[in-house]
């Protein structure tokens, strides 16, 4: 949330937003490190370049509010990638993440990374993705928190086709999907047509970052072009609609076919805002989105990176756009039927603790 917000305007009783179960379809392992795994790391590897040895101060060091840009945003996570090259590091950050969103009251969780980020110390991208599914099945087993993880490729690399295959040999290694992720401008997802062909023609699930830090022609090149299931943050389709007092009014035809299709939005209030795309979560697009019928999930995306968990999504969500009980239970229903994991356990998970916890 930007430090220049205005006052909370709506109360809510906040200590009820945590125990309440949530679903997180966008949030990037390497954002979501420790600071005390982050110093632990170091001192085992011996890495000389953070900013901090304090934990409290190298937290506040991560937390990229003051970003200009996504490119800016992206900068903080040189650090924690450079961390992540053996497979104990790599296990550690995976398993610990689950741990932090199930006490968090996540009960469905994709995890995301870019295996080829993880080669600087000799690792093959196998070794790679072996590495994170070992942290991740051992958090589920731990917490009971059903977690999956979505492999990403690069926009400005050329190893997308690489990875799409790397995704597909390891699907039943947790693996549930593949994602572009990185800067969008200049770099269009379209330029990986065939590496998102061959995740569809493996029957494989396909989010794409889109309409985060470019515009809404991002999201049909996404959409229409490489045939995204759902789209990573998606936010700026607004500008694709008309807006009077606060409501959307009227949509052109490419805000008509996210909605009218169903196409999941993978929103993330607080980095958007620290990225620059709104000014203040308050400004955000994510209540008339969500009141105009379009499919919004919240997600924290890097939770180092924007000091965030999904707690304080909801919370953000509740305190500047109306959101009550019932739109809790539907972003979380969105979410989970949005996953690209095993369906009897989205549907158990449904049935057995979201409703019956929204009291439905």
């Amino acid at each position: 949330m930007s430090r220049t917000d205005p006052p909370y305007t709506r109360e809510m009783d906040l200590d009820a937003i945590k125990p309440l179960p949530k679903a997180v379809l966008h949030d990037h392992l390497d954002g979501g490190l420790r600071p005390e795994t982050i110093l632990d790391l170091a001192e085992a590897t011996g890495y000389e370049h953070l900013p901090s040895n304090d934990p409290a101060e190298l937290a506040k060091w991560f937390d990229q509010s003051d970003a200009t840009s996504l490119e800016h945003y992206l900068q903080a996570y040189e650090h924690t990638i450079a961390l992540m090259q053996t497979p104990e590091a790599l296990e550690r950050a995976a398993y610990e993440a689950v741990e932090d969103l199930a006490a968090d009251g996540v009960v469905y969780a994709e995890l995301r990374y870019a295996p080829a980020q993880h080669l600087r110390e000799g690792l093959t991208l196998d070794e790679v993705v072996l590495a994170v599914e070992r942290g991740i099945r051992r958090g589920a087993e731990a917490t009971g928190c059903v977690a999956g993880v979505l492999l990403c490729a690069m926009r400005q690399h050329d190893d997308s086709g690489k990875i799409a295959q790397l995704a597909i040999t390891h699907r039943n290694n947790g693996v549930v999907g593949f994602d572009l992720a990185g800067p969008e401008a200049g770099y269009p997802a379209d330029s990986h047509l065939a590496a998102c062909r061959a995740i569809r023609e493996a029957s494989m699930s396909l989010t794409l970052h889109a309409a985060e830090g470019d515009g809404p022609n991002s999201l049909w090149r996404a959409l229409h072009r490489c045939g995204a299931h759902r789209i990573g943050h998606g936010v700026r389709i607004i500008e694709n609609t008309t807006v009077a007092n606060g409501e959307i009014v009227a949509l052109g035809h490419l805000a008509a076919s996210v909605r009218d299709q169903r196409v999941p939005l993978e929103v993330s209030i607080t980095s958007n805002v620290d990225i620059g795309i709104y000014p203040s979560s308050a400004e955000h697009p994510v209540g008339m989105l969500h009141r105009a019928g379009f499919v919004i999930t919240l997600n924290t995306d890097g939770r180092l990176m924007s000091d965030t968990t999904m707690s304080r999504e909801f919370e953000i969500a509740a305190r500047h756009h109306g959101f009550g009980i019932d739109d809790f239970r539907q972003v979380t229903e969105a979410a989970l039927l949005a996953g690209f994991g095993p369906w009897p356990q989205r549907r158990r998970l449904i049935e057995e603790v979201v409703r019956p916890a929204y009291g439905r």
